[in-house]
């Protein structure tokens, strides 16, 4: 089984740019408009960091380490469909949006997929290294 190649690489690469691009979104509204929304914010800079460890965690799975994988991206996906969800249900705490807002509109459901995605990777990965035994 090799790790230099396959649908990984593909998640890895969204992992990084989902991270880059939640992160510098929190810092930038964190930091000129706090007082706007707080809470989207701070949400926005989890999602960042839940991203980051989503990419550690998928490029571990591909060497046969899926354990933090399982968890991490379980993890991810309850982020989104909690924040999803407030965000609909209770308008008022989100006056911007966050990242995960609305399911991740704002950025075309990526956020939505993006852990269902890496779930049915680590999946197969799994599948894999047991066939491979």
């Amino acid at each position: 089984m090799s790790t230099r190649s396959g649908p990984h690489k593909v998640l890895l690469a969204f992992y990084a740019l989902f991270t880059l691009a939640a992160g510098a979104r929190a810092l930038v509204q964190l930091t000129t408009q706090y007082d706007e929304a707080p809470v989207a914010y701070w949400l926005s800079l989890a999602a960042a960091v839940t991203y980051a460890l989503g990419w550690y965690a998928i490029r571990e799975a591909s060497a046969g380490r899926t354990g933090f994988a399982s968890v991490m991206l379980w993890i991810e996906l309850a982020g989104v469909l909690t924040v999803g969800t407030l965000s609909i249900a209770v308008e008022r705490w989100f006056p911007d949006a966050s990242v995960w807002s609305d399911y991740g509109i704002g950025y075309g459901f990526v956020p939505a997929v993006l852990p269902i995605a890496g779930l049915l990777w680590l999946r197969r990965q799994k599948q894999d290294t047991r066939t491979n035994l």
